[in-house]
């Protein structure tokens, strides 16, 4: 099959499989899918930015996609003025305390030398962190004191919900610069360890840390920016438009509720794809992956392999982090127990590996691939475990194989992943490598 007909035949393929799901199970469900497969789309490739452009392994997505969703909290949420009230002084005192800890310990790294620069630094930062927590520790007691069953935190800053997507590129593109300064140049599993490390970090501060984002007790109601689908059953035309269809006001609406964000993460994703196919087919893209390819050769040839690898690190951890704010939107709610590395983390890994890493379009297609099969596998799954126990006598067999179906959705990642790996090692639309100038030796 020709480089443009085989990505458009699997392309085809999966628009059918979620045209087969409106018709037999609903189209509200068929688009629910679309949607959170165009927000893993756009979490894959910022994923394939940093391994398929510049072979770096990022262990902790998780991490960076939940900035993005204390991006959707902290910029469309309206500020709580008691919380401020309350705890807002000693808030602002201890944030002092920790830009003036910064600010001790560069000054004492730059004064001193040798094992005493490294136990004063360590002591300044254990001294800094102390005065932190003198004044942090009030606050929160204050903050959280308010109003806790609904609100207990300090708010957002009341802005447009779309904003926070911007914002949570920001919030981890900048997490991303300061593990890239610390562990990139290092060993390649340095920077796994690293972002494994600052991904559980994260995860354990919005968990604990109730007066930014309530912790466990979660944010709800958090803005959205298409009208909900309440809104759409007074619209009069859009009600007539679903009864010529056959189709009822509540259903109706939802769909339309749905449709429209289907649109908008498209037309996000689409943005995002075509910078990515600019970059990649420029010469950055190509010397990225002639740093990809052979490190060694680029550095001799004078190329800033670190300096590179933080840039693209960056602006993959980016890309991620819009995702992870535009999937707080569609939920509309801000739940830091449901990131979980085997959803953000091993998942996302298996869309760029099964889609093709390298390839930008592959990366698309193993997001919608993977995350219709993440979802179709629970129904398929209890279907399967019905029909096989209908055919068993009462029994431990019986009860096991009905307690086992829930099992089947990480079951199947892991022989995809298998499978990829045995028969499709490059992927669904592997990369695109340019042709061989190598003329053929003559016996």
């Amino acid at each position: 099959m020709s480089r443009i007909a085989r990505p458009l035949a699997l392309y085809a393929v999966m628009a059918s499989l979620i045209v087969a799901v409106g018709f037999i199970q609903s189209w509200t469900v068929a688009l629910s899918i679309t949607n959170l497969a165009l927000i893993s789309a756009i979490m894959t490739l910022g994923v394939n930015i940093q391994w398929g452009y510049g072979g770096l392994f990022n262990a902790g997505i998780v991490g960076f996609a939940a900035l993005g969703g204390v991006a959707a909290v902290l910029v469309a949420m309206p500020p709580v003025t008691d919380s401020w009230i309350a705890g807002g002084t000693n808030l602002g005192l201890a944030g002092l305390a920790i830009l003036g800890t910064i600010g001790a310990a560069v000054f004492v790294r730059g004064r001193t030398h040798g094992r005493r620069r490294t136990w004063a630094t360590l002591f300044t930062i254990l001294a800094g962190y102390i005065v932190m927590r003198i004044f942090l520790d009030p606050a929160s007691d204050a903050i959280e004191a308010i109003n806790p069953s609904i609100q207990g935190y300090l708010g957002g800053l009341g802005l447009p919900v779309l904003v926070a997507w911007p914002v949570g590129g920001l919030f981890a593109a900048g997490a991303a610069y300061l593990v890239g300064k610390v562990a990139l140049g290092l060993r390649a599993d340095y920077l796994a360890i690293a972002t494994l490390g600052i991904a559980e970090i994260i995860l354990a501060i919005l968990k604990n840390e109730n007066w930014l984002t309530r912790g466990v007790k979660n944010v709800t109601g958090i803005p959205r920016p298409i009208p909900s689908e309440r809104t759409f059953q007074t619209i009069g035309w859009v009600s007539e438009l679903g009864h010529s269809f056959g189709l009822s006001p509540a259903m109706t609406a939802a769909i339309a509720n749905r449709l429209g964000y289907a649109l908008l993460f498209l037309l996000v994703l689409g943005t995002i794809l075509w910078l990515a196919e600019r970059a990649l087919n420029s010469p950055w893209g190509r010397m990225m992956r002639a740093i990809r390819d052979n490190q060694d050769a680029a550095e001799a040839m004078g190329k800033d392999v670190t300096r590179r690898h933080l840039q693209v690190f960056v602006l993959g951890s980016a890309v991620v982090g819009i995702a992870g704010a535009m999937l707080v939107t569609l939920d509309g709610q801000f739940t830091p127990t449901a990131y979980t590395p085997l959803r953000y983390t091993f998942v996302i890994w298996v869309m760029v590996i099964l889609g093709g890493s390298g390839n930008n379009w592959g990366a698309v297609l193993g997001g919608f691939v993977v995350w219709y099969t993440w979802v179709m596998a629970e129904p398929i799954g209890n279907h399967l475990a019905a029909a096989l126990a209908d055919l068993l006598p009462a029994g431990w067999l019986r009860s096991h194989i009905l307690d086992s179906a829930p099992h089947l959705r990480p079951f199947l990642m892991g022989m995809i992943l298998l499978l990829c790996l045995r028969f499709a090692p490059r992927g669904l639309i592997p990369e695109r490598r340019a042709p061989s100038t190598r003329k053929p030796e003559v016996n």
